[in-house]
């Protein structure tokens, strides 16, 4: 996959960019009166949030990866935006939702999270043997090839991409041996098309009581804890003082701090660990283990929830929650720069059974959601917490509500623990109906 020099380089005005559309995103949908009102109805704020840097890449004004010729040598860039905000901002956002997280109402939201995070791993897995199957008998060359070329093991790293995350992808491409000089076409169908699936998603949380009516769904659990938590915030709210932001500051950077620290010692550990288990197949299936990005959402997380059993729990009425949704904001902008939507008929026959993959994906989780009266709520982030793991669930969770993000996060390592396991059983299936 080629990639051109985008008109900007520079990752400072890149940045600058990016807070100027975000600013205008939200200075048009706080306007009461004409167009806007009608059209933020419609399309919400955090869709135009990824939306609009995606549009910037796809006319070449920006750009998340190029490459330029110097002197016969090629050297790729990569803009190091989306780095920042999912290794900084996004565990910071993380701790600042959390810290007024009311715990055991989380768990009163009762089993139907869970029922649709595993519907939504049961649809990635029956969904690629069927999407194999039906493009197989239209067009047999675009699932084929033998050896290290044959498809079914590029798709294989989709399936531990969509379950899992990188780390579980990353083991699918060791397993199965796929050409690693192909790989990048199946990058490039997991970024197009769980992109594509996560815009549709961030579509739907605008019409979200609509959906839930039509599914009949029960949500009484989810606006109890969001009352919960806007009562809590309403009665600790103060006028934030310089003093009150640098200690939010403190605790949001100080755990992304710690969790940095620890996750490279964890992960080392862990890393070794792992690659002492004889078993290969074992051995795969924990290599989300050695992830530092997995221990530091994990640690991150995790101290945030201690820390809301403290009085830090009242910093929320300084606008802890608030700063939260600046950051996730921007983490959805990086999101959306790497997305060119003219690369979608670049491999058209891979982005097809992706396509067709994800929809087999949704149309399970409309069913059982549809069966067991399950809010759109759980839908979304069920399937958010599979097939983008821990760096975009907290996103469409926290598009609920900010005391959601913790949702999206739990259920988004349940997919680090199953990613392989899944995967693998995913791989056998497509290789059984691969042509």
């Amino acid at each position: 996959m080629e990639h051109r020099i985008p008109f900007i380089t520079n990752d400072t005005i890149v940045f600058g960019l990016l807070m100027l559309t975000l600013g205008i995103i939200f200075y048009t949908a706080s306007l009461k009166e004409g167009f806007w009102p009608k059209f933020y109805k419609i399309v919400p704020a955090l869709f135009m949030a990824y939306m609009l840097p995606a549009t910037l890449t796809t006319l070449g004004l920006i750009s998340p990866e190029w490459t330029s010729d110097a002197s016969g040598v090629i050297v790729t860039h990569k803009s190091k935006l989306y780095f920042m905000a999912s290794r900084y901002l996004l565990p910071a956002a993380l701790v600042l939702m959390t810290l007024s997280i009311d715990l055991k109402a989380v768990f009163n939201l009762g089993p139907k999270a869970l029922i649709m995070f595993f519907t939504g791993t049961l649809g990635i897995i029956i969904g690629g043997p069927i999407a194999v199957l039906l493009v197989g008998w239209v067009s047999p060359e675009t699932v084929g090839g033998v050896g290290p070329d044959a498809v079914w093991r590029g798709l294989s790293t989709l399936a531990g991409s969509w379950i899992g995350g990188g780390a579980n992808q990353t083991a699918m491409l060791e397993i199965y041996g796929y050409n690693q000089k192909l790989y990048g076409g199946m990058v490039f169908v997991d970024i197009v098309v769980a992109n594509l699936w996560m815009a549709l998603l961030l579509i739907g949380i605008g019409r979200s009581k609509k959906i839930d009516n039509w599914l009949g769904s029960d949500t009484s659990a989810i606006e109890q804890l969001k009352e919960k938590v806007t009562h809590f915030s309403k009665k600790v709210a103060r006028n934030p003082s310089l003093t009150d932001l640098m200690i939010l500051a403190a605790i949001a950077f100080g755990t992304v701090s710690f969790s940095h620290f620890s996750a490279g010692f964890l992960s080392t550990y862990f890393e070794s660990v792992v690659s002492n288990i004889q078993n290969e197949m074992t051995r795969n299936i924990f290599t989300f283990l050695d992830s530092k990005f997995f221990w530091m959402i994990s640690l991150a997380t995790l101290i945030a929830i201690a820390l809301s059993f403290t009085k830090a729990r009242t910093y929320e009425g300084a606008g802890a929650s608030k700063f939260g949704s600046v950051f996730i904001y921007i983490l959805v902008a990086t999101i959306g720069m790497k997305m060119d939507l003219t690369l979608i008929f670049d491999n058209w026959g891979l982005v097809v059974v992706g396509i067709v993959w994800m929809v087999i994906h949704a149309l399970l989780l409309i069913l059982v959601a549809k069966l067991i009266k399950a809010p759109y709520f759980f839908l979304a982030v069920g399937s958010q917490a599979n097939v983008g793991g821990a760096a975009s669930a907290p996103v469409v969770a926290a598009a609920f509500h900010p005391s959601l993000a913790t949702v999206g996060v739990l259920l988004a390592v349940f997919g680090y623990a199953v990613g392989t396991v899944g995967a693998i059983l995913t791989t056998i299936m497509m290789q059984l109906v691969a042509p």
